[in-house]
Parts: structure tokens; C-alpha cells; sequence
């Protein structure tokens, strides 16, 4: 005679593989019922397993001495080797300290910049002003960055620069900004607020929208003055969208812009303006090291991965808005 806790034990195993069954079947009806959704979930994933997995497989290059004729296989494995050699290189500290220099630069100014403006607008009473606002700082979005970094060397420029001509007028010296390292970071944040600060509005505005209208109307009720309501009302109602935001940007932080830096750089401004993505850049593509600007890249990633994971947890700890 079979052990009563061998047929309980029986029971129980057949009673999850009845629940696994209906659980697929009941999938299955959902996946049929609303195939047309799935398809259009299809085509984005389907992107992201082609341009995002897929080569990682070409990672491996950064622990291989690699080279394009024997392959990824047939180049020799060296391990950490790249690694370490970028780590004694004395560039190691130059770029680690340009690039958060720029990066948590453009994180006090640049993040705070769209919630202020967005905050700002909220509270204009007359739309024809707000949409002029509103206008006026997000065309310089759709400027591309050739061209933007073509107008700001104009503008900089000591000698055919409008800033060149007020200077002067005030009787004073032209200033070549563009070739004083201690100037590049500020040129490079502040013509990014400029460019980006009426795109970034947009989503706070959006989130204001969607704040209950009786809120402000029990704080009239209430006496609360404008400065009150914005606090009270405004900030708590987009901390949510400004939280997910900021996680993204510290989960970015050693990614600075590439294209807008590179094309700003110029031989008096390198000791301030080389940052990692250019360095992979010159090193990998133009000085043809794959192995090593791949080892460089790849420990970018991973900074920038400890930096995603660790700035969610605390999000999720100390408010109800995550990533994950």
C-alpha cells in the first residue's frame, strides 16, 4: 500500500501540471484573441533582438588581441589584458574626470532646466504668450548638430562672432571662448539647455495636464498662494515622470554626447573636451585598436549599468516610482 504522504505528494504534482495546463490554455485564448497587438509588439522586439543582442556577440573582442582577418575565433584570447592597459594608461583619470565633469555638469543644469520652465508655463494665464513661449524654445530642437555646432563657433568666434562685436562696443578684448579649456564644458551644457529645455518641458507639461483640477481648486478654497500650489500641487504631480527621467540620465551619465563634443573639439580645448566616446572613437576607428577601444567601451557600459541599477533601487526605496 502506497504512504499516505506519497499520494499527497502525487496529488500535488498532478494538481500543477492541471494548473500549468490551464494557465497556457488560458494564454493561449489571449494570445489568439488579441493577436493583432502581439504582431505590433513583434516588430520592437524583433529590433531589439536583431540591433541590441545580437551584438553583443561582438564583445568578446574587447578580452581578444582581435583582428579582422583571423576573426573573432581565430584571434588570440588575452582576457583582462586591455582592460588593465587602459587602466595604467595616464589618460585613464583625464577621461574619467572629463567625462563626469561634463556629465554631472549637465545633470544639475540640464535636468532641473525643463521642470522649471514647465512649472513656469503652468502658470501663464494667457495662452497666446504660452504657445510663443513655448515655440520659441522648442524650435531649437530640430536643429540638427552640425548645425548647431556651426552657429555656436560662429557666435564664439573672436573675430566674426556677434558676442566678439558686443565686447567692443563695452571696450573690450574679443575673447577666443572656444579655444580656453575652462570654457568648454559651460559652452557645451548651457547651448545643450538651450537646444533641449523647451523638448524636455513638453513631458512635465504633459504630466501637469494630467493632475485632478480639484486639488487646485480645494487650495483656493484653502487661501494657498501660487508659490504654495506649485509646491504642494505641481512638484508632487510630476515627481513621478521626473523621477523615471532622472533615472534614466544617471543611467547615462559616462554616455556624453559624442557627435556635438567631437565636432567642438579642437586642439587648444582637448585637455577638457576628450571624454571616453571620443577616445573609443580615435583610438578604435582611427588608430584601428578594436580590442582596446571595445575594452574601454565595455567598461563605459558597465559603469553606466551599476549606475542604472543602484539609482533605481534607491528610487524604489525611498518613493513608489521605478524603472523595475
Amino acid at each position: 500500500m502506497p504512504s499516505s504522504t506519497g499520494v499527497i505528494e502525487r496529488e500535488k504534482a498532478q494538481a500543477r501540471v492541471s494548473g500549468t495546463s490551464l494557465l497556457l490554455r488560458d494564454r493561449g485564448k489571449r494570445v489568439k484573441r488579441h493577436w493583432q497587438l502581439y504582431l505590433l509588439v513583434l516588430l520592437p522586439l524583433a529590433y531589439l533582438f536583431i540591433f541590441k543582442y545580437i551584438p553583443m556577440y561582438g564583445a568578446q573582442i574587447a578580452f581578444r588581441d582581435f583582428s579582422p582577418v583571423r576573426g573573432f575565433f581565430g584571434s588570440e584570447w588575452v582576457g583582462l589584458t586591455n582592460f588593465t592597459t587602459f587602466f595604467k594608461s595616464p589618460n585613464f583619470w583625464i577621461l574619467i574626470k572629463n567625462t563626469l565633469v561634463i556629465s554631472i555638469y549637465s545633470l544639475l543644469i540640464g535636468f532641473p532646466a525643463p521642470i522649471i520652465l514647465a512649472l513656469a508655463l503652468n502658470e501663464v494665464r494667457s495662452m497666446r504668450f504660452k504657445r510663443i513661449v513655448q515655440m520659441v524654445t522648442f524650435a531649437p530642437y530640430f536643429i540638427s548638430t552640425i548645425v548647431m555646432v556651426s552657429m555656436i563657433i560662429l557666435f564664439l568666434s573672436p573675430r566674426l562672432g556677434f558676442i566678439d562685436h558686443i565686447l567692443r562696443l563695452f571696450g573690450m578684448e574679443a575673447v577666443n571662448y572656444m579655444g580656453i579649456p575652462s570654457y568648454f564644458s559651460s559652452i557645451f551644457v548651457w547651448s545643450n539647455v538651450w537646444q533641449g529645455i523647451g523638448y524636455g518641458a513638453v513631458i512635465y507639461l504633459a504630466a501637469l495636464a494630467g493632475i485632478n483640477t480639484d486639488l487646485y481648486e480645494a487650495a483656493r478654497v484653502d487661501g494657498a498662494s501660487r508659490i504654495q500650489k506649485v509646491w504642494h500641487i505641481d512638484i508632487p504631480g510630476i515627481m513621478p515622470a521626473a523621477i523615471i527621467l532622472l533615472i534614466l540620465n544617471v543611467g547615462q551619465i559616462m554616455n556624453v554626447g559624442f557627435e556635438k563634443i567631437y565636432l567642438m573639439q579642437n586642439p587648444l580645448n582637448t585637455s577638457t573636451s576628450e571624454v571616453i566616446s571620443t577616445y573609443v572613437y580615435k583610438i578604435g576607428l582611427l588608430g584601428a585598436n578594436f580590442s582596446f577601444s571595445a575594452a574601454v567601451d565595455l567598461f563605459n557600459s558597465v559603469i553606466n549599468l551599476i549606475l542604472l541599477l543602484s539609482v533605481n533601487y534607491f528610487a524604489r526605496r525611498i518613493s513608489d516610482s521605478s524603472l523595475w
